[in-house]
């Protein structure tokens, strides 16, 4: 078994160092942080990992249970520009609300995916009387030529799903063993939910050049003789032809990869930008109110506001 790789080992480097003719993986840890009155373990952006493809952010909600006076989630109107969100719902129901008037109910095995572009705002809360919660929320970074595209809204409920060597396979976005998902993609990614009823050992073909990473979201995961532990995520860079990975009974990993995107990616907040002036810009706009973010209706509860830019331009 090797030892897992440290910062100074890959740094930010896509390609994993081949020791004895096996690619290394590196441990990306999580920490955890406070969304709408929910714990998550958010696992991207990190010092050690902060993209891998376009995929940006990486959040994994729960699994929660709501007891007593709990509301459940509740994230008041906040902008983004810049990015996709994109929510995959295990467990539990959320509403979306958005500043295009959108109003959609996401619920277990279905993806809500919003463009955000040149800028958009939006509120999620639990549905009245949810007592769960387990989600993966994800962003994904726009290619610059994107970034100011109009901002939508898109609902999939149904996804290409199939069972393949004691897994079922949900394909959320891209394109995977010939099939492809409905999903809108701005750039060559692959998202995939794994789900092993019973112990597992599954190959995957990959994309040498795509970069991938492995989450567990049930269960210890185990990645050519390496354990990984719920939320730790497996990166696996590129170069790869495929990847052989052993699940529990009732185990499920999320895989997530895509083609480097070879650009400057900026995070503050709720915003993903190439530039601090057009972050900066966004900030101010959101703060002064401007119509750019628009407004949200039936909502019961105070729009969030960023802390002070860390910059000075």
């Amino acid at each position: 078994m090797s030892n897992p790789i440290e910062d100074r080992d890959l740094g930010s480097s896509r390609d994993c160092p081949v020791v004895d003719g096996k690619h290394q993986i590196q441990h990306v840890r999580p920490r955890t942080a406070d969304v709408g009155g929910i714990p998550v373990n958010r696992v991207l952006p990190s010092r050690q990992r902060r993209l891998v493809g376009a995929w940006c952010f990486l959040d994994h909600a729960g699994p929660s249970v709501f007891k007593g006076d709990s509301r459940g989630l509740r994230v008041g109107p906040h902008p983004h520009i810049g990015l996709q969100t994109f929510t995959w719902m295990i467990e539990g129901e959320i509403l979306h609300r958005d500043s295009q008037g959108n109003q959609q109910v996401i619920r277990p095995g279905q993806v809500n995916l919003m463009t955000a572009g040149r800028g958009i705002s939006h509120t999620e809360e639990s549905v009245p009387g949810e007592t769960h919660l387990h989600a993966a929320q994800l962003w994904i970074a726009l290619p610059e030529a994107d970034r100011r595209t109009v901002p939508r809204f898109d609902h999939y409920p149904e996804l290409p799903s199939w069972e393949e060597q004691g897994v079922t396979f949900t394909l959320l976005t891209g394109e995977l063993d010939g099939r492809r998902a409905p999903t809108l993609a701005f750039s060559p990614l692959v998202g995939v939910d794994l789900f092993s009823r019973g112990q597992s050992t599954l190959r995957l073909s990959l994309r040498e050049d795509f970069e991938y990473g492995v989450l567990p979201l049930v269960g210890e995961l185990g990645i050519e003789g390496e354990s990984f532990a719920v939320n730790e995520l497996a990166y696996l860079g590129r170069g790869r032809e495929d990847v052989t990975l052993s699940l529990p009974a009732g185990g499920r990993a999320i895989l997530i990869g895509g083609e480097p995107l070879d650009e400057e990616i900026l995070i503050w907040w709720n915003f993903v930008g190439h530039s601090k002036a057009e972050i900066a810009e966004a900030q101010r706009d959101w703060e002064a109110g401007a119509e750019r973010f628009g407004s949200i209706t039936d909502y019961d509860g105070e729009a969030l506001m960023p802390p002070p830019l860390p910059w000075k331009l």
